[in-house]
C-alpha cells in the first residue's frame, strides 16, 4: 500500500514538472514555430501551430537588413565583461562579509539588495547625463560597467551564501601554513567555491545578455546589442511578427545553447551546500 502511494505521487510530480515545463518553454517554442511562418501565417486566426509552409525567406531578410555579428559581439563583450568584472570584484567582497563579518555586515547585504528594488527609470536621468559628460553614451564598455553596477548586489549574495557554506576552520589552516590573503582566496577558497562561482557567472551572463531598458536607452549604433536588435523589428508601420519572432530566436539562440550544456553545473552550483 505504501509503495503504491509513493509510485502514486512520483507520477504525480512527473506530471506536473513535465507541465510546468512545458508552459515555460510554450512561448519560445512559439516564437521559433513563428519565425519559420510568413507573415500572413503569423497573423492567422485562429493561429497555425505547426501545419503551415515552413520558410527560412524571414531569417535571410534579417540577415540582409541587419549587422547580426556586430549585434552578437556587442552582447558577448557586454555580458561577458560585465560578468567578469563583477566577479573580481564580488570575490572579496563575499570574502570578507563571509569570513571577517562585522556588525554592520548584514545590514550592508540588505542594503545592497534594497538597491535591485529601486526602479531603474529613477535614476535613468542622472546615468544619462553622466553618460553624455564623460562621452559613454552608445559605448560598449560604459554599457557594461553599468550592467556590472546593477549586478553586482546578486553576485555578492550568491558568492556570500556559497562561501558560508565552506569551513572557516580550512582557511584558518591555510593562514597557518603561510598564505597570504591573496593566496587563501585565489588558492584555497576559490577552488573550493568553483560549482558557486560557476552558477553565479552563469546565471549573471544571463542576466547581462537579456537586459533590455538600459541597453535600449545608453546606446544607438555603435554599442547596440542584441536586445536593440530585437527591438528595431518594431516599427511606427506595425509588428512584423514572422521577422520579429526570426530575430528574437537568433537573439536567444546562444543563450539557449549555453544553458544547455552548461545546465548540469548551473544545477551543481545553485543546490551548492544545501544538503550537508
Amino acid at each position: 500500500m505504501a509503495r503504491a502511494i509513493t509510485n502514486q505521487r512520483k507520477t504525480i510530480n512527473t506530471v506536473a514538472a513535465w507541465t510546468i515545463g512545458l508552459l515555460i518553454f510554450f512561448p519560445i517554442l512559439w516564437t521559433i514555430l513563428t519565425s519559420f511562418k510568413t507573415e500572413a501565417q503569423a497573423i492567422a486566426d485562429p493561429p497555425i501551430f505547426l501545419f503551415f509552409d515552413w520558410t527560412t525567406e524571414n531569417y535571410g531578410t534579417v540577415m540582409e537588413r541587419s549587422n547580426y555579428a556586430r549585434f552578437l559581439w556587442n552582447s558577448i563583450i557586454i555580458a561577458g565583461g560585465s560578468t567578469i568584472l563583477g566577479i573580481i570584484i564580488a570575490v572579496p567582497a563575499a570574502w570578507s562579509m563571509a569570513f571577517v563579518p562585522s556588525r554592520r555586515t548584514k545590514d550592508i547585504l540588505l542594503w545592497m539588495l534594497s538597491t535591485k528594488m529601486l526602479p531603474a527609470v529613477g535614476v535613468l536621468y542622472p546615468i544619462y547625463l553622466l553618460f553624455i559628460k564623460l562621452g559613454l553614451l552608445d559605448n560598449v564598455y560604459g554599457l557594461t560597467f553599468v550592467l556590472m553596477l546593477i549586478n553586482l548586489p546578486i553576485i555578492v549574495w550568491m558568492l556570500y551564501t556559497y562561501f558560508r557554506e565552506i569551513p572557516g576552520e580550512i582557511l584558518e589552516a591555510a593562514r597557518m601554513d603561510g598564505a597570504t590573503l591573496k593566496s587563501e582566496i585565489l588558492y584555497v577558497l576559490t577552488p573550493m567555491a568553483i560549482p558557486g562561482i560557476a552558477s553565479t557567472l552563469l546565471l549573471n551572463f544571463i542576466l547581462a545578455w537579456n537586459e533590455a531598458f538600459w541597453t535600449l536607452n545608453l546606446t544607438a549604433a555603435k554599442a547596440a546589442p542584441l536586445t536593440a536588435f530585437i527591438a528595431s523589428y518594431s516599427s511606427p508601420e506595425g509588428l512584423f511578427y514572422a521577422k520579429l519572432s526570426a530575430a528574437s530566436t537568433m537573439a536567444i539562440a546562444p543563450i539557449l545553447i549555453m544553458g544547455w550544456f552548461s545546465q548540469k553545473q548551473l544545477v551543481r552550483g545553485l543546490t551548492f551546500g544545501a544538503v550537508k
